[in-house]
């Protein structure tokens, strides 16, 4: 185990466990404003503390750090990519996830609308088919889409793995996940995030949350760039001017 995922599930036993179906009652949120955040690991543990005690982690059969597989699709000319770097307002994502302690597989649609918010569609999917969509898939994301565009043009161009810790404080209306040992990997090459940062994602209806305005106190601010857009930029050489700083800054490994 890393230092990394060290400090995140030590971080995690300090609270209170949350089931899943609590989590889904309380916090499932499938609408919500997202806002990210890389910080220093060490500064994780005193946001956590500002929440105060209605702050729970999840727990599934005893494990509380989780680890993610995350396969990507966009069209040979990145137009999902293209649609977000150009801030268009609706925007999409196309991915298929594997939970990787429980072998669950999902596939997932995020729309991205005009306000902000986010919401996302999901279909149970095949662990053996995480690099494939077939025509049931295409068909999911056609009738989401409008065929715009087209599924069948869809091929994998990002895969991101990591390990991850979900809080849930339910009176706040607010979800929060810890991510670590971020790695991209495409057809082109691999990367990871430096050690010793965590990407948080605060996860509620409404924005800013009550731990936006606790990481805006720390002098934390929302990098605004996906998972997957910083993967493509990183591992495809995409153009990428409007997170140029976020990613030097905060994601290109140190020379």
């Amino acid at each position: 185990m890393s230092c990394d995922r060290t400090v995140l599930a030590e971080l995690a036993s300090r609270f209170e466990p949350i089931s899943l179906a609590e989590t889904t009652d309380q916090a499932a949120l499938q609408t919500r404003i997202d806002k990210k955040y890389l910080l220093p690991i060490g500064l994780l543990g005193h946001v956590l503390d500002d929440l105060g005690t209605g702050l729970r982690a999840l727990e599934i059969d005893g494990l509380r750090v989780f680890g993610y597989e995350s396969v990507y699709f966009d069209t040979p000319r990145l137009q999902f990519y293209r649609d977000h770097v150009q801030g268009r307002r609706l925007r999409h994502k196309v991915r298929t996830r594997r939970y990787v302690d429980s072998d669950l597989t999902m596939l997932e649609v995020k729309e991205k609308g005009g306000r902000g918010e986010t919401v996302k569609h999901r279909t149970d999917w095949s662990p053996t088919e995480l690099f494939r969509l077939g025509s049931g898939g295409r068909m999911f994301i056609d009738d989401l889409l409008d065929g715009e565009p087209d599924a069948a043009s869809l091929r994998p161009s990002l895969v991101s793995r990591y390990w991850r810790v979900t809080f849930v404080h339910a009176d706040a209306g607010l979800r929060l996940t810890c991510d670590v040992d971020l790695g991209f990997e495409s057809r082109h090459t691999t990367t990871s995030v430096p050690r010793g940062r965590v990407l948080v994602e605060t996860k509620a209806a409404g924005t800013p949350s009550v731990a936006d305005h606790i990481l805006h106190r720390y002098a934390q601010r929302d990098i605004a760039v996906s998972k997957y857009c910083a993967g493509i930029a990183l591992t495809h050489g995409a153009p990428a001017n409007r997170w140029h700083r976020v990613l030097n800054r905060y994601l290109r490994p140190v020379a």
